[in-house]
Order: C-alpha cells, then structure tokens, then sequence
C-alpha cells in the first residue's frame, strides 16, 4: 500500500513555506502535480512517485536529512534563539524544516554534532541505555597524568548524585598545557568540563571528534557542513539496532 499525504504538508516539510503559506499558494493555483494544477490543500500526493511543481520550482521529497556539522564555538546547539546564533542558522537550503540536532555541545565547543529529521535514530544515539561512545579531543589547562587516566576510568564525583561513569583517558601531551583525548558514554550537563574540575583542572578547548560509529570529517573547516553518505547512515542505524 502506497503512502499518500496531504499535499500542504508535503510542502511544508520541504520548507517550502509554512503550513498556511503552502495553503495560500495551493488556492492561488501556484502548485502542480503530475502537470495538473491542484488547488486543495488536502489533495493527497505520493511523495515517492508524484511529481510536485510549487511556483515554478519543482520539488523532490526527502523523508529524513542527516547532515554532519563541524560545529565553530559561540554557536548554540539549538534550533531557535532569540538572542544566540544556533546552529540551524548555519546551514544553507536545508531540505527539511524539522532539523534538528541530535543531542548539544556547548556555545564554545567545536567539533562533530549531528544535524537530523531522524527522530528515532537520535533517540537511540542519545539514550543512556546504548552507552554510545563520545571522543573529544581537548587541551587541559594543568599536566595531566595517568594517575588521571587512572581515576577516570574508575568513574568520578562530578557533583551529580550519581558519579560519571567510566571515561577513558588518553594523554596526547602531558606539559602545563596538556593534550588528551576523553571518551565517554553519557551527555551530561557540562560533563567534560566538570571531570576536569574534579581533578583540579581546566577545559580550555573542547572538540568533539566522533559519535558513535560517526567520525568528523577533518576537511570540514568549523561552520562547514555535508550530507552523511549512505554508508555512514547505514552504519549508524545498524549499531543502534545491536
């Protein structure tokens, strides 16, 4: 059995206007199917066969967009803000208006987010319950030394009423500046930042690298974007199905 839909909300989830902006245009006669001009907003439409034309422009259904994002700091991880600039604002002829991000970094944090209409897929990368693994690369104000490597793994007080669970630390670089690389399995408020402070030590960059299965693509400069390929979807679904 095909699935059909109205046809103002095919419209409006390919932004092409909103819900009562495509209404408009369809009783105006400015949208066509399969060369036919149609002026009911019910009118139902298979996205995968019919051929939809809104003011001259024809349009091609996307069920779910995946886009990878190397996130530039003082970026809000959020889809609107009334003060901040999100991370939405970045991204250029999006084909579908309920993009998302699937989970958040912080305003200064750079690096790997996950821009999704896939709300399932992000429910599964996020939950507790998948333990999916995060690596971030980050500098660290203070020497870190594998007594630190030690204590991370073991899991850390960070506050909370529960402690962070286990983190694996890898020091790239033990100076007064250090270079690491931290992966962990939960998004907690802050949570990089607070282990550190654990340990009497400071964050001064942070950069998510890799999200499960998902890996930053390092000829993305921050703010740059691309379409996840087939592959890389394919991979992410099949871990979370595990």
């Amino acid at each position: 059995m095909k699935k059909q839909m109205r046809l103002d909300k095919y419209l409006a989830q390919m932004s092409i206007g909103t819900r009562s902006q495509v209404k408009q245009m369809v009783r105006k006669g400015q949208v066509c199917v399969n060369g036919t001009v149609v002026k009911k907003p019910e009118y139902k439409v298979d996205p995968d066969q019919d051929q939809v034309v809104a003011d001259g422009v024809k349009t091609q259904y996307v069920h779910e967009e995946y886009i990878m994002l190397n996130k530039p700091s003082g970026v809000v991880s959020a889809t609107k803000d009334p003060r901040e600039k999100t991370v939405l604002d970045l991204i250029d002829g999006q084909k579908r208006k309920d993009l998302f991000p699937a989970g958040r970094l912080d305003k200064d944090t750079e690096g790997l987010l996950l821009l999704t209409s896939d709300g399932e897929l992000a429910h599964r990368l996020l939950s507790p319950k998948k333990h999916v693994d995060k690596t971030y690369y980050a500098r660290i104000q203070g020497r870190v030394t594998n007594e630190d490597v030690k204590v991370f793994l073991k899991g850390l007080d960070i506050g909370d009423e529960k402690p962070a669970l286990p983190a694996v630390l890898q020091v790239l670089i033990e100076g007064e500046i250090s270079e690491i690389l931290i992966t962990i399995q939960e998004g907690r408020f802050h949570q990089v930042k607070r282990m550190f402070k654990a340990v009497d030590k400071k964050v001064v960059y942070l950069k998510r690298i890799s999200m499960g299965s998902l890996v930053l693509d390092e000829t993305l400069m921050p703010g740059q974007y691309r379409n996840l390929t087939e592959e890389e979807i394919q991979r992410l679904k099949e871990e979370q199905n595990e």
